[in-house]
């Protein structure tokens, strides 16, 4: 499993309040900052770190685990609100999996970033 992930982006001020709105409804939130940057994470470890620079280059995919479906409507809501772009709207993807409910937005520097959710509707196990 993965520590952190650390994307490059143009406008850290843009990027810091368009993730702080698009990952609020998964429990995420600014833990620390630096110039030009900042990390985000829940329960006190950052798991996304942003710094100014030149963005990646193809773009990168990261995906976010969502508690529940219900959150991945609220991240791609929030997300879009914050000034993402759709890329995928809410729903099922069954050539991931039955259950494989999730959302796409592109951010400001066209990163694909996922909140998914792998739990059967109703159901309190799974991933």
């Amino acid at each position: 499993m993965y520590d952190h992930v650390s994307l490059k982006v143009k406008d850290g001020g843009r990027s810091r309040k368009f993730f702080e709105r698009a990952l609020a409804p998964l429990g995420y939130k600014v833990l620390d900052e630096h110039e030009g940057g900042a990390g985000f994470g829940a329960e006190d470890k950052s798991a996304l770190w942003i710094a100014q620079g030149q963005p990646h280059a193809p773009a990168v995919h990261v995906a976010f685990a969502a508690p529940s479906r219900a959150g991945v409507d609220a991240f791609h809501a929030a997300a879009l609100g914050a000034g993402g772009r759709d890329n995928g709207r809410p729903g099922i993807r069954e050539s991931y999996g039955p259950d494989y409910y999730a959302a796409f937005v592109l951010d400001p520097d066209g990163n694909n970033i996922e909140a998914v959710c792998q739990k059967a509707e109703g159901s309190k196990k799974g991933r």
